[in-house]
């Protein structure tokens, strides 16, 4: 370890490890009657045991064939029938007094970046975010997305122009320290917020990332973890949450199924789903620390993703970046500071793989330091190493083929699929969002078939799309529904009335010969809420019931073999 031990805790560790030499490791569960987790080392004699036991225990690390681990005592007791020897190790979490980590005093977010060389204690931290939101209104909203397991806040900043609107940009996600006793993201995601509020407008990079993404920051993913040993202190921070439960093992995994670890989704598992569930994130990163590395999908599988070369491409400018303006030998783990998950070490139920294959987000895995808590002394330094990077790969979300797609018929934005064939597997494929139908495929270089599809319409395929590093490409789409007709669209010749409408709507046809016709209603996010096949049979004008619409706006859609007729209408009870 990089940090200093006090002698007490040098003496008791060398005693543990020691003893665990020859412990019989079924008595260990005497050691959970003071912690709810402990921190162990193993042997295996061959990797491919780690398939199995990453089922078991959370495994933290693996070099060569030594493997690090966490376990709380229902995952020891499983553990412990298969007989590897181990060695406890001390909680990484207790390496630092309460002297050398916390500092006295209210919000440091007032007197720049040098302030961020200690820990707040939990309440300054929220005072931190809200003096964020209140000091930049404009550009910064906090939301509390959730509350953990013993009532603390899952805070995220939104920085963005046009905060309080839901605009057609990317959405970008950072958060850090899902496990709690891994802080070096916790405070380089506060000086982030920091660095992104108090630069917009006059630094033009920052102004055109804030401009045209809406970022959201959650610097503290397990505030029980982090605070484990009081809101006054980061000392006695563990890896678990309040129940005990390591939340990076806890969300549904491609392969393994929606409970992979074999417990309930926790409080801030399910807070986070929500989250991602209310928006669509183009990317995202979770910051960890015990190792430098650029931890790239799949975590699950041995297979690689349909866009592994971006991912190479995005994870060596992370790390290269870092290799220039940081220290010799810092982010060079694995393959110089990259890794794809799997060929490091597998799990299940990981954060990363739960946003990429459920959600079509590209997120990460980013290591940040080899020392879970970092001295207070080294945190300005880290966030030098490393604030480059965080700009690059937020930056990233501004590339690839991106655009608003559109219904042809009424103009309102639709949430549709976007698809390369031969070359998309395992839900690489990306939908857009809502309410704007904005969309963006990051993609590596090269030129790309996309199809565009939604349910009730036709499927578009726009051909021979060339990609560059760095460069955007905008494409706007527009999808015929198949009510489309194989007529021109003829507007302004559908009369309905009265206007706004209450419980009923007269629509008078605009052609007068007996024909059958489609007709179909849609809400203002162009979704179909009503179909029916009618006909004129010589009458002039069809009622139509509207007294179990909401009040709102609404588009009506009549078609036949000649053409469409469209016509907006307003009900209001």
């Amino acid at each position: 370890m990089k940090y200093p031990f006090s002698l007490l805790i040098l003496l008791f560790t060398m005693n543990l490890v020691m003893y665990g030499q020859a412990y019989d490791i079924k008595k260990a569960d005497s050691i959970f009657s003071a912690k709810k987790e402990l921190y162990f080392k193993f042997h295996v004699f061959d990797k491919s045991e780690i398939a199995t036991l990453t089922r078991i225990i959370s495994i933290d690390n693996v070099k060569g064939n030594d493997v690090y681990a966490y376990a709380n005592s229902s995952e020891f007791e499983k553990f412990s029938k298969l007989g590897y020897q181990i060695e406890i190790l001390a909680p990484p979490g207790s390496m630092l007094s309460d002297a050398e980590l916390m500092k006295p005093g209210g919000s440091s977010a007032s007197s720049g970046p040098a302030s961020w060389n200690f820990y707040p204690a939990y309440q300054e931290y929220v005072d931190t975010m809200v003096y964020f939101a209140h000091t930049y209104p404009d550009i910064c909203k906090l939301d509390t997305i959730g509350t953990t397991t013993n009532g603390r806040l899952l805070l995220v900043a939104k920085i963005s122009k046009d905060v309080n609107t839901d605009g057609a940009k990317p959405q970008f996600l950072y958060t850090s320290s899902i496990h709690g006793n891994e802080t070096t993201g916790y405070i380089g995601m506060l000086h982030l917020i920091e660095y992104l509020l108090t630069r917009y407008g006059s630094d033009s990079r920052v102004t055109r990332l804030v401009d045209s993404i809406e970022i959201f920051i959650n610097p503290l993913a397990n505030p029980d973890g982090t605070y484990a040993g009081g809101n006054n202190t980061v000392n006695g921070a563990t890896r678990y949450n309040a129940n005990g439960v390591d939340m990076n093992r806890n969300y549904p995994d491609p392969a393994a199924g929606q409970h992979p670890d074999g417990n309930p989704w926790q409080p801030e598992t399910i807070a986070f789903m929500n989250f991602a569930n209310a928006n669509n994130f183009t990317m995202s990163a979770n910051f960890h620390c015990g190792e430098e590395v650029f931890n790239y999908p799949w975590d699950t599988w041995s297979r690689l993703t349909a866009d592994n070369a971006w991912w190479v491409f995005v994870g060596r400018e992370f790390a290269d970046t870092i290799h220039k303006y940081g220290p010799a030998g810092y982010f060079t783990f694995l393959q110089n500071g990259i890794t794809d998950g799997y060929d490091w070490y597998t799990i299940t139920g990981g954060r990363q793989d739960y946003m990429n294959y459920f959600h079509h987000c590209r997120e990460v895995t980013i290591e940040l330091s080899s020392t879970y808590i970092m001295p207070p002394s080294q945190l300005v330094n880290y966030w030098n190493y490393d604030y480059r990077s965080y700009l690059n790969y937020i930056e990233q979300a501004l590339y690839g083929i991106h655009g608003i797609i559109t219904d042809t018929v009424t103009g309102v934005p639709l949430r549709a699929k976007v698809y390369i064939s031969n070359h998309d597997i395992d839900s690489s494929f990306v939908y857009s969002g809502m309410p704007g139908g904005y969309y963006d495929r990051l993609i590596n270089q090269g030129s790309w078939d996309l199809t565009f599809s939604r349910s009730g319409y036709f499927s578009k395929t726009i051909k021979n799309n060339v990609v560059s590093h760095y460069h955007g490409v905008h494409l706007d789409v527009q999808l015929k529904p198949l009510t489309y007709g194989t007529g021109e669209l003829i507007q302004g010749e559908l009369t309905i009335y009265p206007v706004p409408a209450g419980k009923e709507i007269h629509i008078v046809f605009p052609e007068t010969d007996s024909k059958k016709w489609r007709l179909d209603v849609l809400n203002s996010m162009g979704i179909s809420i009503y179909s029916s096949e009618v006909s004129n049979s010589g009458k002039v004008v069809n009622n139509l019931d509207v007294s179990s619409f909401a009040d709102g706006l609404y588009f009506v859609v009549l078609s036949n073999e000649n053409g469409v007729y469209r016509k907006k209408i307003l009900v209001r009870h």
